[in-house]
């Protein structure tokens, strides 16, 4: 996944940071070359890629947007060469997380009758035949990101809508395994395709999403294990609402002793520093013990890691 790092910071809008990865000017160069004789001058070439990633931008803020409507936490969008990918961050709900990732597609949705209704004025006012073909081209665009975006092919937007559909029946851990075998098997199917058409960027796209997948499914096995522990009852996540486990799974930042921070009040046996925030393994979210139990303990050091 693309990081700030190698980045160029863009702009901010609505809370939201807009970074740009280095690699897309040079894909942008060779995709405006390998285009250059569609229209008669190279510039609508490069209206046309910029086009493209606006789309993309628009379809990245409808999930940020989105998932701060259900009280996550969406703040830095990151654009590269295969795509853009928004950093969100769902209450870990199902409904939550569906909103926060169907509203990506819906943005391309929306603007289906919009580039047509632009199309169907530019065609009707006798504009020249670079402006209407670059209005056709960006229909197509964004035509073809919806479909692709929705494939259920894992972590793909449609892939992680069917996710958070089977969550509602089959939990947070079994939904996301079956989610990553469906988008195992259309992974499969696009490297066959890659191969069959000789298509390199069809092959790199496949592998990234080998990739992602393939780490989609190792999370799901942790989660299966991870809800098959015992769980102290006494305490709950207030972000998942989920008891923590019970044993020694988080780790002193101070001496690296590996404890179980409720059986011992945020304090670390061994160093004895006391923790002001305890990390939940389900979810990830730092909460002080008093919000995990009532309790009342001071702050005074550095985070709870978790092991």
């Amino acid at each position: 996944m693309p990081t700030r790092k190698g980045s160029i910071h863009l702009f901010r809008l609505f809370g939201v940071d807009v970074f740009l990865h280095w690699w897309w000017f040079l894909v942008a160069v060779y995709e405006i070359q390998s285009r250059a004789g569609r229209y008669s001058s190279i510039t609508w070439n490069v209206f046309e890629y910029l086009a493209l990633f606006l789309i993309v931008l628009m379809h990245e803020f409808g999930h940020a947007l989105a998932c701060r409507q259900v009280g996550g936490k969406a703040d830095r969008i990151v654009l590269w060469p295969l795509g853009g990918v928004a950093y969100v961050d769902p209450p870990q709900r199902p409904g939550a997380t569906l909103w926060s990732i169907a509203a990506g597609p819906l943005v391309n949705v929306a603007l289906i009758p919009v580039l047509a209704v632009l199309f169907s004025q530019v065609a009707s006012t006798g504009a020249s035949r670079d402006l209407s073909e670059l209005v056709y081209m960006i229909r197509r665009i964004n035509i073809w990101l919806l479909i692709f975006n929705i494939l259920p092919i894992y972590p793909l937007d449609g892939g992680q809508i069917l996710r958070s559909l089977l969550w509602f029946v089959l939990g947070r851990a079994r939904s996301l395994l079956v989610a990553t075998i469906v988008g195992l098997l259309g992974v499969v199917g696009g490297i066959g395709l890659a191969i069959y058409s000789r298509d390199a960027w069809l092959g790199i796209m496949a592998f990234y999403l080998l990739m992602n997948c393939w780490g989609g499914l190792k999370h799901a096995q942790d989660l299966l294990k991870m809800a098959k522990l015992p769980r102290r009852d006494a305490f709950q996540c207030p972000s998942c609402k989920t008891a923590p486990a019970i044993g020694e799974y988080w780790k002193c930042s101070n001496c690296g002793q590996a404890f179980d921070t409720f059986q011992t009040g945020a304090v670390c046996p061994n160093c004895r520093t006391q923790f002001p925030s305890t990390r939940c393994l389900d979810c990830g979210h730092l909460h002080a013990m008093n919000q995990w139990a009532g309790a009342s303990l001071v702050p005074s050091n550095p985070e709870i890691v978790a092991k």
